[in-house]
């Protein structure tokens, strides 16, 4: 189909570079999870403007699994999506999530709408993520849901159908589990009521979600104690179709190149303001110091180089960011704190460990906390060295940007990995002046 890609193993070299010109920046892959799902709960729609990614496919193929179908444009700009409407079938196989954690909490919530038995599994990062918490949730509104070792990890068995009810969840894990919760609430027939026994971590992934769903004409709010969604609800967006927005998380690589490497400028574009937690970037690049300018009415974010001071910035709501500041961290002068981070230890990797030990490869100097990651930029300079992208697409991006400053070549194993939120970055970064070459 258009847009796989070959994922055998690749090694890339970044050249010390300067970048600069006009990019386009990538849709939005947690957006683009939802619509998915969102039109696969509808009868039907076309969706705009995805990112076409291993992640996102994932989701595709699970939306397939339960009934629905997918039809993607030559050019993959549009996704024409036959939806279950509201009533999942059991799927005749197991659901494979890949690497997509998105993927496995949000149609794990679907399965327990299905009348019958759901088994759902992911590859070796996925089957060590934490599940428990949303296998718990379905048990409360009376399905079953098991981890089959014991663990809460995936492999997964769902058993519904569940009617609806109230939860409670802790919110300090994922609020993907939030998200699940949600989307799948709205076509039961009690609804569902979320509360949150610790605070919410990552929150604007939920306003994300929030957004999603009432484009999709579902209602959807925050409550005192947590969340509600109303049962009986359809699925069906204004005119059948809804347009992904550009992606704020993969456009931080790029915002992040310009600050640290831009010959003149760099332009950015499709940055149009919505809920995405992400666009913090913007204001932790101002705080630091970055000539950067965004003009939100016409979506263009400018860059331009700049001289760097260190900062102390939570990532709590932004935990995808960890990887790009740890880099202008390592740039800046003096000292960055990156705290509460100890929920970015269940991504597809422990990106706080992760970072710590490629930017010390590289010549950092880095002290790691279980919940704090501190860069002393002032006592680093970058050198080229041979790291190790962890399997993880945004380690990768992360260190292709250091490697654009680092005194050497920097080679970064895992290349292939990018293919799972912006499968084209070596490109893009190849047209903005990166000095790339693949192995």
């Amino acid at each position: 189909m258009p847009g796989d890609c070959d994922d055998s193993p690749m090694n890339v070299e970044i050249a010390p570079s300067r970048v600069g010109g006009r990019v386009q920046a990538p849709p939005s892959k947690s957006y683009t999870h939802r619509a998915i799902l969102a039109a696969g709960y509808a009868d039907g729609a076309t969706v705009t403007d995805p990112l076409v990614s291993a992640d996102t496919r994932a989701t595709m193929r699970a939306v397939e699994a339960y009934g629905g179908s997918v039809d993607r444009s030559a050019d993959d700009s549009t996704l024409e999506i036959e939806g279950f409407d509201g009533h999942p079938e059991v799927p005749d196989d197991v659901i494979d999530c890949a690497n997509s954690g998105t993927t496995m909490r949000l149609v794990t919530a679907t399965g327990a709408l299905a009348d019958g038995i759901t088994v759902l599994t992911g590859d070796d990062s996925l089957r060590s993520r934490p599940q428990g918490p949303l296998l718990d949730a379905i048990e409360q509104l009376g399905g079953r849901a098991e981890s089959t070792r014991g663990n809460g990890q995936a492999p997964l068995v769902v058993e519904g159908p569940v009617d609806g009810g109230p939860v409670s969840i802790p919110g300090d894990v994922s609020s993907q589990y939030i998200t699940a919760l949600l989307m799948a609430g709205a076509v039961t027939d009690a609804g569902i009521e979320i509360n949150l026994e610790t605070e919410l971590k990552s929150a604007p992934y939920v306003q994300i979600t929030i957004e999603v769903l009432s484009a999709f004409g579902v209602d959807a709010v925050e409550t005192d104690a947590g969340f509600r969604v109303e049962g009986g609800q359809s699925y069906a967006p204004e005119g059948g179709e809804y347009a992904v927005p550009g992606d704020f998380s993969s456009m931080s690589y790029l915002l992040a190149a310009g600050a640290l490497a831009a010959d003149d400028e760099l332009e950015v574009r499709g940055a149009q303001p919505s809920a995405q937690g992400d666009a913090a970037i913007v204001d932790v690049l101002e705080r630091m110091g970055a000539d950067i300018d965004w003009n939100r009415d016409r979506g263009v974010i400018t860059t331009r180089r700049s001289s760097l001071s260190g900062i102390e910035v939570g990532v709590e709501d932004t935990p995808d960011l960890l990887p790009t500041i740890a880099v202008l961290g390592a740039v800046a002068d003096e000292t960055t704190t990156i705290t509460d981070c100890e929920h970015v230890r269940y991504k597809e990797t422990d990106r706080v460990s992760a970072m710590a030990e490629e930017l010390t490869a590289m010549g950092a100097s880095v002290d790691e906390e279980q919940d704090t990651l501190t860069i002393y930029g002032g006592e680093t300079d970058l050198q080229g060295a041979t790291v190790d992208g962890r399997a993880d697409h945004r380690i990768v991006m992360s260190l292709a940007v250091a490697g654009l400053v680092a005194d050497g070549p920097t080679t970064i194993a895992g290349g292939e990995h990018v293919d799972v939120s912006f499968p084209d970055f070596f490109d893009v970064f190849e047209r903005i002046g990166a000095t790339v070459t693949r192995e």
